[in-house]
């Protein structure tokens, strides 16, 4: 199938999930995981309906950032984030989803006051506590929400979770409704900011459906819509 028509597809399946569980359509956003694709090719996604990209390296951000491909399309930041790369990053995407840490909260927020931007961010959580994989445990999640929402120059918007890859269809949805309650009960314990937590991203090209009935409000599709991925390049 051509790009156009995968995009077409996920986006149905998107729908069509979030109808299933009650939900409107409109309040799922689909990233598009532009992972090692070239700027031609993201040019072309956002010409079939792709309003967001999601960048995993900042290498990659950077040189489509330069070659304009993001044009007509908003852009998160959805891979693990080095602090000393934060410089390439804050004020330049809309969202980054993966504030997993309070030393990297603390480097964004330095950075976005540097530049003088407030930076839209998601806290990732560990839902599966994997060692291989970043974001806080679940028991330390309410600390840095507090920490992100005192914080000066970011605005929390909400969570983010990678879970261990599912073996079996359905594998993942327990992981999803632990996360969901997660970003419920810390919509309830920051009162005065709730109406700013209202991004909740979880769910890849293969789980993204069983995410949408679970509350996702973005999910992170790549290989569904691009197919199998190239090899990095250099």
């Amino acid at each position: 199938m051509s790009l156009e028509e995968n995009i077409a597809r996920v986006k149905e399946n998107i729908a069509r999930a979030a109808r299933e569980a009650g939900r409107d359509p409109g309040e799922v956003a689909l990233v598009a995981a532009t992972k090692v694709q070239t700027s031609d090719t993201i040019r072309a996604a956002i010409a079939a309906g792709v309003g967001i990209c999601g960048e995993n390296r900042v290498q990659e951000l950077t040189g489509h950032l330069e070659d304009g491909a993001y044009e007509g399309a908003r852009v998160h930041f959805i891979g693990h984030l080095q602090t000393n790369k934060v410089k390439y990053v804050v004020g330049r995407v809309d969202l980054i989803e993966s504030v997993g840490s309070l030393r990297l909260l603390e480097a964004v927020d330095r950075q976005a006051a540097k530049v003088g931007v407030v930076q839209d961010i998601l806290l990732e959580v560990n839902i599966g506590r994997e060692e291989s994989k970043g974001g806080c445990l679940p028991e330390d999640l309410p600390d840095l929400a507090r920490r992100a929402v005192e914080a000066q120059h970011v605005r929390l918007r909400g969570l983010m979770c990678i879970p261990p890859a599912a073996g079996a269809p359905g594998a993942n949805v327990g992981y999803f409704q632990a996360t969901r309650q997660f970003f419920v009960d810390i919509r309830e314990k920051i009162g005065d900011n709730d109406t700013d937590i209202d991004c909740l991203s979880m769910g890849m090209s293969g789980d993204y459906e069983d995410a949408v009935r679970e509350g996702a409000t973005l999910v992170r599709v790549g290989t569904a819509l691009f197919g199998p991925r190239p090899p990095l390049r250099p």
